[in-house]
């Protein structure tokens, strides 16, 4: 077997266009990632600064856009310099830090978002034993479960990862060192690999999709049964905004990880990954302003002062 050692860099070819289009990806992914930062930074002040929306469902928010941050940082900036001559080579030790932070935040992610399905669910289903359930050390417990949980995820498939053999100079079909790209780069056997990533991601997808499925289950069956359409219209508003967030990354997300022949398809993959590593982390905080009205109202009355 060769010694994947050997292999000191690689390099991103990302998407293959004309010189001109170059310039303007770069730009866009700039553009696109200044805008991340900033709409997720003023959502963090705006929970911060507002002792109103100092509640548990306002803390996963706050801690979803500090993750959005992190989450696009690892990855926009890079992919920006790409498009430009010359920077298409990222290091061995580079490329694994990507894949191991990208992995950590991708699926701390996911578990955010059910929890934060989970507290729409005690929120409308038991609003009584809400203050009661939803305490403040159940809520920092689950935060720091995801974390731990990103932890354990990504040290498996980075590791299984860069423990294949990686023979003479190597092209990376993608923009960034994803786990699918990486193993197609490689000249080992990757059948376990792949049935590892497979049964990994799709458990943690699956796993965390059936917690949002089954909180939005019961959540339906008690807005139907509310008696006026005020409290249901109210309920409903409540919720709209963390379902499309949902819909937006486990979407992507699935059709990345979760199926069979993820690794015979780059460059299909490279498309749907601007979705939730680019695009979804910049469009988190203008759902959650744009469709709450209380962040709404704290934002206009921010403004003022």
């Amino acid at each position: 077997m060769e010694n994947h050692t050997k292999v000191t860099e690689f390099i991103l070819t990302g998407f293959r266009s004309h010189p001109g289009s170059q310039l303007l990806l770069s730009f866009l992914f700039s553009t696109m990632y200044i805008i991340t930062v900033i709409g997720n930074v003023c959502m963090i002040l705006i929970i911060r600064m507002d002792s109103k929306l100092h509640t548990p469902m306002y803390f996963f928010l706050e801690n979803l856009s500090i993750l959005d941050i992190c989450y696009s940082s690892v990855i926009t900036p890079k992919a920006a310099l790409m498009f430009s001559p010359g920077r298409r080579i990222i290091s061995y030790n580079g490329c694994a830090s990507q894949m191991f932070f990208f992995s950590l935040f991708g699926t701390t992610e996911a578990f955010f978002l059910a929890m934060m399905a989970y507290d729409h669910f005690i929120a409308i289903c038991n609003p009584l034993l809400y203050q009661i359930i939803m305490n403040k050390r159940l809520c920092v417990f689950m935060v720091a479960g995801s974390y731990l949980s990103g932890c354990i995820n990504c040290t498996i498939q980075t590791g299984f990862t860069f423990s294949l053999s990686f023979c003479g100079p190597k092209e990376i079909n993608h923009f960034f060192c994803d786990v699918p790209a990486v193993m197609h780069a490689s000249c080992s056997d990757t059948l376990v690999n792949e049935i590892v990533m497979l049964a990994v991601c799709g458990s943690i997808i699956v796993g965390t999709a059936l917690v949002v499925f089954i909180s939005y289950g019961y959540i339906i069956i008690t807005i139907v049964q509310m008696p006026s359409a005020e409290s249901r219209h109210k309920a409903f508003s409540t919720c709209s905004s963390h379902i499309l967030a949902v819909s937006l990354f486990f979407g992507t997300v699935f059709f990345m990880y979760g199926h069979p022949g993820t690794i015979s398809s780059p460059d299909k993959s490279n498309t749907v990954s601007i979705l939730y590593t680019v695009v979804i982390p910049m469009l988190n905080p203008f759902i959650y302003t744009l469709r709450n009205k209380k962040v709404k109202g704290s934002l206009k009355k921010q403004l003022k002062r």
